[in-house]
């Protein structure tokens, strides 16, 4: 009997992903499949190097895997411009549909599904939290990457959200890892009580702990999309559990494994947002939280 084969592509690190691994082998586990016995995953790391995917995916594709499992939106991509036939089961989206790898939620229409994560319609939710820790909240620095396919989207739910609670927008664009110094310099300078991250982790090489350290040096409250970026030091973010869509992309290999088609499995959005608060730098930069916002956080770290 054939074992199946599945392809795991990251532009992360394996250090980075650890939970997110354990979280997919468990899945797979509560499914029946257990790794090295009937079922082979073959780990494919960019280290936070973009340019590496597409040498990556073509790996991939000359070991004939089954399935492919995309972890993150320019995984996803790479592997999309590998292959129209290998199934791709995206772990984390943003905007699957607006940025054309799916025609819709419902039927995806090609050879990807798998789980979107509604980053752009929340990032108005973050700004609201921004304004609940500083409530004095005039102007924001929006730290944005303009060359990422939901950029647009995610500026547009944010300006709905600052035009509703008064506060003004400055846009700071960063399309490389030198340019978060420069976008920091420039909020501290254009007197911004507060930043929103919406910038994209594979344009920084995933510095997060530089980042966390650049708010502090700034003394400016930062809002993270990433749990990631609060774990390395970052003060709060709001958004998905990564660690729960891994566990559910197992449910999607499983159904292709068994003959499902993916253009007719529905992309899932998630029902469950997490809300991380880091009170070590929120005493950095001599932040007070109110107790009714940290009363609501999912997680404390302190």
């Amino acid at each position: 009997m054939k074992v199946p084969r599945i392809g795991y592509l990251s532009v992360s690190s394996l250090s980075d992903m650890a939970d997110r691994i354990e979280a997919f082998r468990q899945g797979l586990r509560e499914l029946g499949y257990v790794e090295g016995k009937n079922i082979v995953i073959e780990w494919r790391y960019a280290e936070g190097k973009v340019d590496r995917l597409p040498a990556l995916a073509a790996e991939l594709m000359r070991l004939k895997v089954d399935v492919i499992v995309s972890g993150g939106s320019s995984a996803t991509r790479r592997a999309k411009e590998a292959t129209s036939t290998i199934p791709i089961v995206m772990t984390q989206d943003s905007d699957p549909v607006g940025t054309g790898l799916v025609a819709s939620l419902a039927r995806p229409g090609g050879n990807i599904t798998g789980l979107s994560t509604l980053s752009p319609e929340i990032s108005g939710k973050r700004l609201e939290l921004l304004k609940e820790i500083v409530p004095k909240l005039s102007r924001v620095a929006v730290f944005g990457t303009s060359t990422s396919p939901v950029n647009a989207q995610e500026l547009k739910e944010v300006e709905l959200a600052a035009g509703a609670l008064g506060v003004k927008l400055q846009y700071l664009d960063v399309l490389s890892s030198k340019d978060v110094e420069t976008g920091f310099r420039g909020a501290v300078k254009a007197r911004a009580d507060a930043v929103l991250m919406m910038i994209s982790m594979s344009v920084t090489n995933f510095q997060r702990k530089e980042i966390a350290e650049l708010a502090v040096k700034s003394r400016l409250p930062v809002v993270y999309d990433s749990r990631l970026s609060v774990e390395a030091g970052g003060l709060m973010n709001y958004g998905v559990n990564p660690t729960d869509l891994l566990r559910r992309a197992a449910t999607y290999v499983d159904k292709i494994l068994k003959g499902a088609n993916p253009a007719e499995l529905p992309v899932e959005q998630p029902t469950k947002f997490e809300f991380i608060i880091n009170l070590k730098a929120a005493k950095q930069i001599g932040l007070a939280i109110p107790p009714n916002v940290l009363a609501r956080a999912d997680k404390v770290i302190r």
